[in-house]
């Protein structure tokens, strides 16, 4: 997050293009605030974590069967697909991104108190500007207003419909291109259930890493919004272009 938001103290050698090694951030991290200041912000981050992925998988299942009653009663095509729950990959690319609006709407002050506890690094004194989530939420409140609890929304909206949309759908495309082998008689069930832990494994990485990697772009801008008007940032941008 440091690298994405410029906040990180060291200077770049020249012909370097600005950019930054991770070995210099993390000596740069461990040199400003100790090797603490490796989990700045964590905190906020596991309180955020458990209630958006929870709303994330649960809101996914639950607009993957609204979506899913529509098709199978528009569309009578695909009988296989409709016996294994299977929803097409543009289906499960809008409830995927449907799912991550929601999360990320209903935990975004949480992601706010982390992108500015995170996206600084300590003060020449050593002093953090923001030391918690409350005293993060707080500070934030007071000095810029309720509004800017929510500063960056745009983006960080924007962001999780390709974002979660390109994770669930890959998952999706993969589930329905390699479906799952209905041979044998049960005989072999450990074995059934490590094959399809290890393929879920690899669906969901995949579609985790391709999510990423198209989105990442988005994700810098919304860091750079979220720190916007907080204490020790100068950078002013009048919006999302």
């Amino acid at each position: 997050m440091l690298s994405q938001t410029g906040e990180h103290g060291v200077v770049s050698s020249p012909g370097s293009k600005g950019i930054v090694s991770p070995f210099h951030l993390y000596r740069s991290i461990i040199q400003n605030e100790g090797i603490l200041g490796l989990w700045a912000g964590n905190g906020a981050n596991l309180l955020r974590v458990f209630p958006s992925k929870s709303i994330v998988f649960s809101s996914n299942d639950l607009y993957g069967r609204w979506l899913g009653s529509l098709y199978h009663t528009w569309y009578s095509e695909g009988e296989n697909n409709k016996e294994n729950g299977a929803l097409p990959w543009s289906l499960s690319f809008l409830a995927g991104g449907m799912a991550g609006m929601t999360a990320s709407a209903a935990t975004y002050p949480l992601d706010l108190a982390r992108g500015r506890i995170t996206g600084k690094l300590a003060s020449s004194t050593g002093k953090k500007h923001y030391k918690g989530i409350i005293n993060t939420v707080v500070i934030t409140a007071r000095e810029e207003g309720i509004k800017a609890l929510y500063k960056g929304i745009t983006p960080t909206l924007l962001g999780a419909m390709p974002y979660e949309g390109i994770k669930f759908g890959t998952v999706g495309l993969l589930e329905r291109t390699f479906p799952k082998s209905r041979e044998g008689d049960g005989s072999e069930g450990g074995k059934d259930v490590a094959n399809n832990v290890t393929r879920k494994l690899a669906f969901g990485g995949a579609g985790g890493m391709m999510a990423g990697i198209m989105t990442y772009p988005n994700d810098t801008v919304r860091r750079l919004l979220q720190l916007q008007g907080s204490r020790g940032t100068t950078e002013q941008f009048s919006g999302y272009w």
